[in-house]
């Protein structure tokens, strides 16, 4: 169709002629409300964003020579990032002459890959990166999953704990055991005996 009689009946049907396909031959043109066109991609566009994932790396680093309770509590920390659904990047730091033994360093890595293997899996292999030895762990579960787990054990959590608080206003309520009587006092015993009155 000519571009006169397109932009003809646009405006007797007061719409816009609207290129959809400028790359066809020929290009391919649609009457339709340009402002809701533009509104309904926003949305499509906004829609795909909350939609998508940010994969976020987390660093630990940690020392050759770690003593086994701060071990214990880096490794409590890289089993929370991956749980919910981050990448780890775990980080030995050699000082001094600990930088001619790096079998110590990829035998602790070695070591906290196999801690944490039902959560996660080696995505880089230890590397020497200069003083520092390098490796990379990726959750077994995607982000999105992840944040569905925490939702659903929060939710499971909060009732629980109003179950609970539940049957302790029952317990309360059904325990009411003999109230003691208040002593009716004459004037006499409230002052002190040696105080005339």
């Amino acid at each position: 169709m000519p571009t006169a009689d397109a932009l003809r009946l646009a405006q007797e049907a007061d719409l816009d002629l609207v290129e959809i396909a400028p790359m066809g031959k020929p290009p391919v043109c649609k009457l339709m409300d340009y402002g809701k066109f533009k509104y309904e991609n926003a949305q499509k566009a906004r829609e795909a964003r909350r939609n998508q994932t940010n994969v976020i790396i987390k660093e630990m680093k940690l020392r050759p020579k770690i003593d086994s309770h701060d071990y214990e509590t880096k490794k409590g920390h890289v089993v929370r990032f991956l749980k919910a659904g981050d990448k780890v990047k775990i980080t030995i730091m050699f000082r001094g002459r600990e930088q001619h033994r790096p079998e110590l360093g990829f035998r602790l890595l070695q070591k906290l890959a196999e801690d944490v293997q039902e959560l996660g899996f080696v995505e880089s292999s230890p590397k020497q990166d200069g003083r520092n030895m390098v490796m990379v762990l990726g959750p077994n579960k995607k982000k999105a999953d992840a944040k569905v787990d925490q939702q659903v054990a929060k939710e499971e959590k909060a009732a629980e704990r109003e179950a609970d608080q539940a049957a302790e206003r029952a317990e309360r309520a059904t325990h009411t055991g003999p109230v003691a009587q208040k002593k009716e006092r004459g004037r006499s015993e409230n002052l002190d005996p040696e105080i005339d009155a």
